[in-house]
């Protein structure tokens, strides 16, 4: 197996495409694939291409990812100006930013922004005009067009905007690349959604920037780092672990803690990595204080943590004056992690839609399976709601897919599972833990630990590729209704942008009929903001001779902006209602 290549920095892959000549940039994706299918060796921090029998190309990264142009080497003789080095950082993982030319102290931007009125700076507003011209463009491009030319764009605007403080959009317009990257590698990991909502939050904070002020603008910048701060002692009581694997190339485990409180604190391990990693880390030490217990061990055990710090979202820091030791823990059904069960599922629902932490507690009973276009989903029924349970992660390496496919055959068995919100007019969540479907008191991280067959219910039979197992009824009609709702008409046209651009919008066609569609169903404003995006992909006017004028990328993205904001918000509320009995 090949060695995955370093995640290379933002600026850097911008920098060695800016570099190439009009002529090698339009052969850059077709050298981006070839070198792909060349052979790769790692040596310590350096990986090795054989771009041919006599040449080799090297991505030096001591620190475990290619931090400049100087770290990409090409032994070819048209290098450094080459085509091979722009290819290879194009093709590798985008790495995280860590570029500390910012000036903001955002701790002080926060109390300013309590006292007085603030606005964006000149030097922002042109890096978010930036971020803004360059995610319009692959927005009118689609993922089909928007090749490494125009990501290298967006990864230079992402720099300049996080230089600039504006570290929201930055990251989110490099998850975009990102998203970009794995579609058009058809990598399985990938989803249309996610990259939709990438590209709407980027525009949405373009477009709301440089009229903020105060804390709206504070949270339009976002943060460069997640600050510490202190917290005292702490008494944790583990709840479940789950692995990570990023698409940008990074991996390890997450941790999930609850205090007697029922607020949840992380303890995370995550650093450059694959698959391999994602499964390893579980029995990893933790990294906090002394103690010895692995990932696995915290998941069902406690933690007693003095001088402890905290970030915002609840991750533990893992400081020189942090001290941690082994304490018993408790079962889910106990006091005090049995609390977060308690809370009702709407309220659940509510603050997550906010905001807020998306994990769900919930109790379950397995109805079945349904087969969708990403993969088999788990059915339960969640206190008389219908409810879909997915995989979290779809990488064979991992047991989320297997071990759904094995809960499916336990219908009518009662479970006690935390999952992750998914945003759908139907109720549907990412499974991440569940107690055993036969042993009392035995949890089972989804992510990490395999079921076998003999750890159904004795009644229950492995589910059989052949013979599929019957779906329930009200599950199946709350499928078909939300699939039936009328706002799919615009959101489908919001998602056909995404993959396609402007040129599948501005197809001739007869728009009419789901326009009037919406209206009848009482949708007046969704009818005109489908009728305005179709508009603005078929604006093209012509000059005194006849030649069709530049096209106008701005209105285009604000009128797919508008309608991506309408679908957003009306799918909350469609996703709490939905989640009400």
């Amino acid at each position: 197996m090949s060695p995955q290549l370093p995640p290379v920095a933002p600026a850097v892959t911008a920098e060695l495409v800016a570099a190439l000549s009009p002529r090698l940039r339009k052969r850059l994706d077709s050298g981006i694939a070839k070198l792909a299918d060349r052979p790769m060796v790692r040596d310590g921090a350096v990986v090795r291409i054989a771009v041919d029998d006599d040449t080799d190309l090297e991505l030096h990264a001591p620190d475990g990812a290619v931090r400049g142009a100087d770290a990409v080497r090409c032994g070819c003789l048209l290098a450094p100006d080459c085509l091979h080095r722009a290819a290879a950082a194009s093709l590798a993982p985008v790495a995280e930013d860590t570029d500390s030319a910012a000036p903001q102290d955002h701790s002080a931007a926060e109390e300013d922004a309590a006292q007085a009125p603030e606005t964006a700076t000149p030097e922002q507003r042109a890096a978010v005009r930036a971020v803004q011209l360059a995610t319009s463009a692959v927005l009118e491009a689609g993922t089909d067009g928007a090749g490494a030319v125009l990501q290298a764009e967006l990864l230079r605007a992402a720099h300049t905007a996080r230089l600039a403080g504006l570290h929201r959009a930055a990251a989110t317009a490099v998850s975009v690349v990102t998203a970009l990257r794995a579609a058009r590698a058809a990598d399985p990991a990938y989803h249309l959604t996610d990259l939709a909502a990438g590209l709407y939050d980027v525009l949405s904070v373009a477009h709301r920037l440089p009229s903020a002020s105060g804390g709206e603008l504070t949270a339009l910048r976002g943060t460069a780092r997640q600050p510490y701060r202190p917290d005292g002692s702490l008494r944790l009581y583990g709840l479940f672990s789950e692995p990570v694997l990023t698409a940008s190339g990074y991996a390890g485990a997450v941790t999930w803690t609850a205090d007697a409180e029922g607020r949840l604190y992380q303890v995370s391990d995550v650093a450059p990595g694959g698959a391999g990693r994602a499964v390893g880390a579980a029995d990893r030490t933790v990294r906090i204080g002394d103690t010895a217990l692995t990932h696995r061990e915290l998941a069902r055990a406690g933690l007693a943590v003095s001088g402890a710090t905290v970030s915002p979202t609840g991750r533990l820091g893992a400081g020189a004056g942090v001290r941690a030791v082994r304490a018993p823990g408790v079962g889910w059904h106990e006091e005090p992690v049995a609390r977060l069960w308690a809370e009702p599922v709407p309220d659940q629902i509510a603050r997550a839609l906010a905001g807020g932490r998306d994990l769900l507690f919930l109790d379950v009973t397995l109805t079945g399976t349904a087969a969708e276009a990403a993969g088999d989903c788990l059915l339960a029924d969640c206190a008389g709601v219908p409810l879909r349970l997915t995989a979290a992660h779809d990488d064979p390496a991992l047991p989320h897919r297997d071990n759904l496919r094995l809960l499916s055959a336990a219908r009518g068995t009662r479970l006690r599972v935390v999952a992750r919100l998914t945003p759908a007019p139907h109720p549907r969540a990412q499974l991440l833990a569940a107690e055993h479907p036969t042993r009392a008191d035995t949890r089972l991280d989804i992510g990490l630990d395999r079921l076998q067959g003999a750890d159904l219910p004795t009644t229950a039979a492995a589910p059989s590729g052949s013979v599929p197992v019957p779906v329930s009824v009200s599950a199946s009609a709350s499928a078909s209704a939300s699939d039936e709702a009328p706002i799919h008409l615009l959101r489908r046209r919001v998602h056909q942008t995404v993959s396609g651009g402007r040129p599948v919008l501005a197809l001739p066609g007869d728009t009419r009929a789901d326009a009037r569609h919406l209206r009848r169903s009482g949708l007046t404003t969704a009818a005109e903001l489908l009728t305005d995006l179709h508009s603005a992909a078929a604006d093209r006017a012509h000059d005194v001779f006849g030649r069709l004028r530049p096209t106008d990328p701005d209105r285009f993205a604000r009128a797919w902006l508008a309608a991506a904001h309408y679908t957003s918000e009306l799918d909350r509320t469609l996703c709490l209602a939905a989640w009400t009995p």
